[in-house]
């Protein structure tokens, strides 16, 4: 049986009834990338550091809410029967997808509140969120929660270890990937918004950019992912990617055909 075997315990300790996870562990080294990230980008973009520091509290807490509720909505025949197991953050179970939309929201309401230009700001967020990506799927490959289907291929992975999250017909069988499938597609979507960036004259573009990239990415690769049926045969995953794939294309477009002003160019008379 051609694979390579995951065996790695997903806790690290355990003090009586407390324990700490590699899942738990890694996302917080995510984050921290990925506001350290955002912060260096968003004082080379002109934006004050108190500024800086209003935002992150907004977003983590925005992506924790978000990534949760669509896991647990994802999964809901299961929630109603274990309903304590939705606080069960320790253990894995949180949609990037929910994370990226309730971070979305928490950042544009204190955008708002902190009068910061939505376009620079996520500009200054899609190169830390791909890192943090990067990072949090290796949290992912320990614990077992996102996991492909049956493949022969050998690179497949194996979880042989019984604390894994893999259900139980998947236990020692080759499966896809995955995760790494994920870092591959966001390390090269990082690389290629890193080119673009020096191109893009707007506000708002490399942040499209992003999501168009990361939309396709995820809307292609969850094919070999197993997870529940959303809509029209698809995972939820893929449902949320056609429509901010379709949606960030459209906004691309607007967005390029939107005319720059000229630096002091007066603005247009009107009659009276």
């Amino acid at each position: 049986m051609n694979g390579i075997i995951i065996n790695v315990d997903p806790v690290i300790f355990r003090i009586g009834f407390l324990e700490l996870r590699w899942y738990g562990l890694i996302i917080i080294l995510a984050v921290l990338a990925a506001v350290l990230i955002t912060a260096h980008r968003l004082k080379k973009k002109g934006i004050p550091t108190k500024d800086i520091s209003s935002v992150a509290p907004w977003m983590l807490i925005g992506a924790i809410v978000g990534a949760r509720l669509f896991h647990v909505a994802d999964h809901w025949a299961h929630y109603m029967s274990y309903p304590a197991q939705v606080f069960y953050l320790q253990q894995g179970g949180l949609a990037i997808w929910g994370g990226l939309i309730g971070a979305a929201i928490g950042t544009i309401i204190c955008a708002r509140i902190k009068h910061i230009p939505l376009g620079r700001l996520g500009d200054a967020l899609a190169p830390g969120l791909l890192v943090a990506f990067i990072i949090g799927r290796i949290a992912c490959i320990i614990n077992g929660d996102a996991y492909g289907g049956v493949t022969s291929l050998p690179w497949g992975f194996i979880y042989i270890h019984p604390g894994a999250s893999i259900p139980p017909h998947l236990f020692g069988i080759p499966t896809h990937p995955y995760p790494l499938y994920e870092i591959i597609w966001n390390a090269v979507t990082l690389l290629v918004i890193g080119k673009l960036g020096y191109r893009f004259e707007k506000d708002g573009m490399l942040f499209l950019s992003y999501v168009s990239l990361y939309s396709l990415g995820r809307l292609v690769l969850t094919f070999v992912r197993q997870e529940n049926i959303t809509l029209w045969g698809l995972q939820q995953a893929q449902v949320i990617s056609m429509f901010a794939l379709v949606s960030s294309v459209i906004a691309i477009i607007y967005l390029a055909r939107k005319r720059v002003p000229l630096e002091n160019e007066p603005e247009p008379m009107t009659s009276a």
